[in-house]
């Protein structure tokens, strides 16, 4: 495994928003498109009627009425009882009329700030962004294998996060440092992701402390006030369920948390047909949207108006093992529907790129192009996981990160309008060339030589004899050698030094304390 880490006495410099990757020492940059605003400039896919996503609609809001929803939290409970929920113990039963009017008032769409305003991103409507992967309990490479989750490797994923432009924001942690003691973990972590990247990020709801500490941190991150952060939120978290139909304490005080402050919840619902969630994809789709209406819904109680987004987590389990599967047709088709119903209800969708391969083979490619297929033709906005997943979810690989950067440049590049000028259309290309002739020569081919298609970071397009000649280099050991070399090219982003103070300070005085408590 490549040692890199940052000096810490180096005065960090500032990633430029078009940089095409960093070079040292004489090598070739890794190829990069430039940052970029992405929309999707075509509708979304659609694979139910919209009678069929009504009856989805109506069943959901018919479990929510009869079935109910468990609230562990008390002050929650005691919130929804007050605005017209049926209340019995935990469990919390919805009046239809009571979701629908709640859900209204939830923002289609808003932005999601950075503390390098150029990082600002859209969420909803037509805009897409990819994030880093979130959360594995383990990072693997081909050098060093898998390895339990470490605060070195989790630097290194953050610069990376940082490093490629097609990377808009940070999931969560791109591997859990396990090594540093759980109830600082999110000082620290936090911390490096304002001082390694100027990108927006996410919190854990666990607990009320570590969301709270979250918030100041972006706030200071941001080097802005209490008023400020209120009108622009700078934090997001998302808020999974407890499948089937319980939101638990911890999630629900995220949710009182960030929603008070106008900050960004997602709620996702993780719906394994089969195991979690009935069998059949419709009754899977049922509950995750049951689950996904009382979360929004709440969040509108907590604060009207505050964003919020509708995540999409369902998926098959393998019935001979019970193992999780991702990137298969089942997912995909969830994910598209979800996607019909986050429009219907006028909010934004969260979903994911995700494989179940075990290492960075064909699988591991196929099932994450799939992935992809499904979140862009199907109308994601916030595209959780997007680079480094493996092994379901359990492993956070640098191999991975690099091949789906590579494919999410392509998405990019497929997302870009067609151009229709009168020169691009070759008309006099043509005439140039005639019948029978080859372009290469032409001049229209010449004046745009340079960036006439994709350069792509992975994929090897040469012919056999040229790949044979530079070694026959298959695509993880490509692969291994662009992670490496972008860590070492990897430029720290300028931060104000009075902001790192005012960080820093804050940190030391909450690990002073204690942090946060480690039992939920």
């Amino acid at each position: 495994m490549t040692n890199i880490e940052s000096d810490s006495t180096r005065k960090p410099r500032r990633e430029g928003g078009g940089r095409r990757g960093g070079s040292a020492g004489g090598r070739n940059p890794v190829p990069q498109l430039p940052r970029r605003k992405l929309k999707r400039l075509f509708p979304a896919m659609e694979i139910v009627s919209s009678d069929e996503l009504e009856a989805i609609h109506h069943a959901s809001l018919k479990v929510l009425s009869e079935i109910g929803m468990d609230f562990t939290l008390p002050e929650a409970r005691d919130m929804l009882k007050k605005a017209g929920a049926s209340v019995d113990g935990e469990r919390v039963r919805f009046d239809p009329a009571m979701i629908e009017e709640l859900i209204s008032s939830a923002p289609s769409e808003f932005n999601f700030h950075a503390r390098n305003p150029d990082n600002d991103q859209r969420i909803g409507g037509n805009s897409i962004t990819f994030g880093t992967v979130a959360s594995p309990p383990n990072a693997s490479d081909m050098d060093g294998g898998r390895r339990t989750g470490n605060y070195h490797d989790y630097k290194n994923f953050l610069r990376l996060g940082q490093y490629f432009n097609c990377i808009g924001f940070l999931s969560g942690y791109p591997v859990e440092p396990i090594d540093i003691h759980a109830s600082i973990r999110h000082l620290e972590a936090l911390r490096d992701m304002v001082l390694l990247t100027d990108k927006p990020f996410h919190a854990y709801s666990l607990g009320r402390e570590r969301i709270r500490d979250g918030i100041e941190i972006a706030r200071i991150g941001r080097g802005i006030s209490q008023e400020q952060l209120e009108r622009e939120p700078s934090l997001f978290t998302i808020i999974n369920t407890n499948s089937p139909l319980k939101l638990d304490t911890p999630m629900l005080q995220g949710i009182l948390e960030m929603s008070s402050r106008n900050q960004i919840v997602c709620v996702t619902p993780f719906t394994l047909a089969g195991a979690m969630a009935p069998v059949t994809m419709a009754g899977a789709l049922v509950e995750q949207n049951a689950e996904a209406l009382a979360g929004i819904a709440f969040t509108q109680l907590v604060r009207k108006g505050a964003p919020v987004i509708y995540g999409g987590f369902t998926s098959n389990v393998d019935m001979k093992s019970g193992a999780p599967a991702f990137g298969t047709p089942e997912y995909m088709k969830a994910t598209v529907v979800g996607g019909q119903l986050a429009r219907r209800y006028r909010v934004p969708f969260r979903t994911s790129n995700t494989c179940a391969a075990n290492t960075m083979d064909a699988q591991a490619a196929y099932e994450s192009v799939f992935s992809l297929w499904g979140l862009t033709m199907g109308g994601g906005n916030l595209i959780m996981h997007g680079a480094g997943w493996l092994e379901g979810g359990l492993v956070a690989s640098f191999e991975k990160f690099i091949l789906d950067c590579d494919l999410i440049q392509m998405v990019s590049e497929f997302m870009q309008p067609l151009e229709t000028t009168e020169d691009a259309l070759g008309v006099e290309a043509i005439r140039e060339v005639g019948p029978g002739g080859h372009f290469f020569g032409a001049q229209h081919t010449l004046a745009r030589y340079t960036n006439a298609f994709y350069s792509p970071i992975v994929s090897d397009w040469r012919n056999n004899q040229q790949w044979l000649a530079a070694g026959k280099p298959e695509a993880w050991q490509k692969a291994n050698a662009v992670w490496k070399q972008a860590l070492a090219d990897y430029q720290e982003p300028a931060i104000d030094p009075a902001i790192r103070d005012e960080l820093n300070a804050f940190v030391e005085k909450r690990k002073a304390e204690g942090g946060a408590p480690t039992d939920f």
